[in-house]
């Protein structure tokens, strides 16, 4: 079950630190949150599902997932970006630290499955910005997950 959470755990707590999942707000307007901007929770469900394809297909990585339960993780990825990226969901997963202690992730592995990640993003067009965002929040998480 570990190495279940080294994904749902790497996506989403890197983008509640990247991210904050709070709007924004200006004198003339309320900025949309990166959720609403990302299409909410239909277009979250669509990339997660690619990405989890190109995880599972991902000879570099996939064998920390050899023995996860597929409808746990692709539930609990749905919620927790939903959640990290300000909409209506909660996550209750664990810390970053907690999960990936022990598993022994290089810089290689971690590269693997933002690479994966992107290569989804770019599928379904996801703006630059956006994009931008989501990977730049993982790549802050880095030092909490390798070599754990």
């Amino acid at each position: 079950m570990r190495k279940v959470a080294f994904l749902t755990g790497v996506l989403v707590l890197g983008l509640v630190a990247g991210c904050g999942g709070k709007a924004k707000t200006d004198t003339t307007m309320k900025q949309k949150t990166l959720y609403e901007r990302l299409g909410g929770e239909p277009a979250i469900s669509a990339v997660v599902d690619d990405f989890l394809a190109n995880v599972l297909a991902d000879n570099r990585i996939n064998a920390f997932f050899a023995n996860a339960d597929a409808k746990n993780l692709r539930a609990k990825l749905i919620e927790q970006i939903c959640a990290a990226t300000g909409g209506p969901c909660t996550y209750t997963g664990k810390d970053m630290v907690t999960v990936h202690t022990g598993m022994k992730i290089t810089d290689a592995d971690f590269d693997a499955l933002v690479e994966d990640l992107a290569k989804s993003l770019d599928k379904f067009q996801v703006p630059a910005t956006e994009k931008g965002e989501l990977l730049g929040a993982l790549g802050g998480l880095r030092p909490e997950i390798v070599g754990k």
